[in-house]
């Protein structure tokens, strides 16, 4: 549970804004490494950070140079398989790459970063290496990260090309667009900001139906996340939602029992009191309602 705190502690960022929107937003300090390679375009050198995400299966890359194409509606794309990374409507050289390598099970693009994650049995130190000289590479060949097909339908295991869904949209309610607007500006920044991106499935009997992306779609703390950040702060500013409900596909479910499996044990072991572990160290403890 260790490699997965600060993903509380990003909630916790976030419900501190809510008291008051004077207050600005505390800075987190990822652990970061920065690595400066010759160019292959004159002398230019680029610098490549990583950092660690609440994942432990997940590392985040920023290249410093932009990633999703321009004229993309959506703030993020997923390549979730081998072959949606060479499929319409959005190709990706680079992810195709990234996917051939062993031990490697998806890749997440943002706008200026790219988040890697790994199968649980793999290793950093075998994987990282091959993984930090691919993108180097792409980026300093100048190739395109992202191709775009025109006509194409969207691939299976290829997510995210569509329209944003936090966008505006002339169908929504008010309660929906009160919605949206929250988790855009206060949730996706945090979410991002650990490699991932966050997607509105609905509102439905006063439930909210959302979906995680990137480093914490596979996170065993994700619905520590929804609950204890998202869903909080939902309901403090809009009374119409009555909760969170997380949209999860087969391999999501399998992390989630997992998770839920180690409270129990924990449980069992330290008394009824005692639950996982979630609070980075030095984070402070927050009330869901301030």
């Amino acid at each position: 549970m260790t490699s997965c705190r600060r993903a509380v502690h990003s909630n916790a960022r976030i419900l501190v804004l809510t008291a008051s929107r004077t207050h600005l937003r505390p800075t987190l300090q990822p652990l970061r490494q920065s690595f400066a390679l010759p160019s292959l375009v004159g002398s230019r050198k680029i610098f490549i950070q990583t950092e660690n995400t609440p994942n432990a299966d997940a590392l985040k890359f920023l290249p410093n140079h932009p990633i999703l194409p321009q004229n993309l509606s959506s703030p993020f794309l997923e390549y979730l398989s081998p072959r949606s990374t060479l499929a319409p409507p959005h190709p990706s050289p680079l992810a195709a790459r990234l996917l051939s390598i062993d031990g490697i099970a998806s890749v997440f693009y943002g706008s200026d970063f790219i988040t890697v994650t790994k199968a649980v049995d793999a290793q950093w130190a075998h994987v990282k290496p091959e993984v930090f000289s691919l993108i180097t590479e792409a980026v300093t060949s100048g190739e395109s990260i992202v191709n775009t097909v025109e006509n194409g339908s969207l691939e299976a295991g290829q997510e995210g090309g569509e329209q944003d869904t936090l966008g505006y949209s002339e169908n929504d309610s008010e309660v929906v667009g009160m919605i949206k607007e929250l988790l855009d500006t206060r949730i996706r920044p945090a979410i991002q900001e650990d490699g991932g991106d966050i997607e509105f499935r609905g509102f439905d009997n006063s439930y909210v139906l959302l979906k995680l992306r990137g480093a914490c779609r596979t996170c065993d703390s994700s619905t520590v996340t929804l609950k204890n950040g998202i869903e909080s702060m939902l309901m403090h500013y809009i009374e119409e939602v009555q909760g969170v409900t997380q949209v999860l596909d087969q391999e999501e479910e399998i992390a989630l029992n997992e998770f839920v499996k180690f409270e129990e044990k924990l449980k069992l072991q330290k008394g009824p009191g005692a639950v996982a572990s979630t609070v980075g160290k030095g984070s402070p403890e927050v009330d869901a309602r301030t």
